[in-house]
């Protein structure tokens, strides 16, 4: 395995290499303790998703420091077009209007980022449903900006990140994903999250590799 995830980095790190950090869903709504009451997080997922965040603004910091783009995907709730497949699944009435409760609802406080932002310049992308990728115009973007390979940060490791990483991979993009820059609301599926991602989806790492990664790959 060792000999393999050697390969794996000496392809991210050629010459010349462009890689790019997509930053997912990083949002009141979903980082905000604050607003997480109803989820029921113990006081060491808390701690967990607090660490996450300070290590996604550390990786936001280097990637900028190095030239590295930022990428920003955000969930933008739209009341006029609810997901009606995601009303069916958590509450069993596919026809229902958007629940109050939704989160990210566009124009609304829990929609706004938490801790990190967008600097000026850097691409947003609204999405409506899980992943980056769907519906969206991440792709296009992606190989417009020349990049050649992802790592993917956010929330959370057992969704949005691993739906926008899963079809990055299916799209044909190298995706890394740092341990220690994503995070769920229980210790458990977070860690069997990883494990999911490590066996099909991603290369798994933590930041302070993944920034060496960076340094190599442009010096």
């Amino acid at each position: 395995m060792s000999d393999l995830r050697d390969r794996q980095l000496a392809h991210l790190t050629r010459p010349d290499s462009r890689p790019v950090l997509v930053v997912v869903d990083v949002q009141r709504d979903f980082a905000d303790p604050d607003r997480l009451a109803e989820y029921g997080l113990t006081e060491a997922a808390l701690l967990a998703l607090d660490q996450a965040v300070t290590r996604i603004g550390d990786l936001v910091d280097a990637a900028r420091a190095t030239e590295v783009p930022v990428v920003w995907v955000e969930l933008g709730s739209d009341p006029a077009r609810p997901w009606r497949s995601s009303n069916w699944l958590r509450g069993g009435d596919y026809g229902s209007p958007m629940s109050p409760d939704e989160p990210c609802v566009l124009g609304t406080p829990g929609a706004e980022w938490y801790r990190v932002r967008p600097a000026e310049g850097e691409p947003r992308v609204v999405k409506r449903s899980y992943s980056g990728f769907l519906g969206t115009d991440l792709d296009a973007r992606l190989h417009a900006a020349g990049c050649d390979w992802l790592t993917v940060v956010g929330l959370t490791s057992e969704c949005c990140v691993d739906a926008t990483a899963q079809d990055a991979v299916q799209l044909d993009w190298p995706v890394v994903v740092p341990r220690d820059a994503t995070a769920a609301y229980d210790l458990d599926v977070n860690a069997a999250a990883l494990v999911q991602l490590g066996l099909n989806v991603a290369v798994l790492s933590d930041t302070d590799e993944v920034v060496e990664l960076w340094k190599k790959g442009v010096r």
